[in-house]
């Protein structure tokens, strides 16, 4: 088609998100398979790439915005503007869980993080007493400085004694079959409580000038 020389793209082709040293396609793709393409970046400099005109541009490309062009009877037409975002990920899935406390009391408010480190490609699912109930907010936080990691954390306001149990987190590479699991057990006590073990009798005798000595464990 002379007035329509790139094959037009949809919106989730032009964004593309590539791990860190993976070749990737920017898909200009073009309805005459004979057309000179050009692959141009976003300093309107020419980039060298292998082209096939069914897939488009074949390589490793830099993160930035990228445009196809050629020429149909001496007028030039551009294609549309894509954009590759480079992604940290390595083939490990180092993952650590944390929580503030393990023994809370009803009413308290639980504070479980999972931490990724390394990765941006991550999927993450929690499992902990209250899940059916959906009880619980969780939020993201992605953490690029001084190194990367991304920061889940579980929040579960007014907690109560049915929230007692195992808090785990799975977290699964996004392209590889890696998968890590933390867990951390907590326990909600109903109310505080105080546990005193005396090391002595109710009654109690000692000597003239004797040095007594009361021992109480308490926890």
């Amino acid at each position: 088609d002379p007035d329509m020389p790139f094959v037009p793209s949809i919106p989730e082709d032009q964004f593309i998100l590539v791990e860190e040293g993976d070749p990737t396609v920017i898909p200009c793709r073009t309805s005459d398979p004979s057309a000179q393409v050009t692959l141009i970046n976003s300093l309107d400099k020419a980039v060298h790439a292998f082209y096939d005109s069914k897939q488009g541009f074949i390589g490793n490309f830099p993160a930035g915005s990228y445009t196809c062009k050629t020429m149909v009877e001496r007028v030039e037409f551009k294609s549309d503007e894509f954009f590759i975002y480079i992604l940290r990920a390595t083939s490990q899935l180092p993952v650590e869980i944390e929580a503030l406390k393990t023994v809370y009391k009803a009413g308290e408010t639980i504070v479980v993080t999972c931490v990724v480190f390394d990765n941006e490609v991550v999927n993450l699912q929690w499992n902990y007493p209250g899940k059916v109930k959906e009880k619980g907010l969780i939020k993201l936080d992605d953490i690029k400085v001084p190194s990367q990691k991304l920061v889940y954390t579980l929040t579960i306001p007014e907690a109560s004694v049915k929230d007692t149990g195992d808090y785990e987190c799975t977290a699964r590479h996004a392209t590889k079959e890696v998968k890590e699991n933390k867990k951390v057990v907590i326990t909600v006590h109903d109310k505080g409580f105080v546990h005193l073990e005396p090391q002595f009798s109710l009654l109690e005798a000692v000597n003239l000038h004797e040095v007594k000595n009361f021992v109480v464990d308490v926890q």
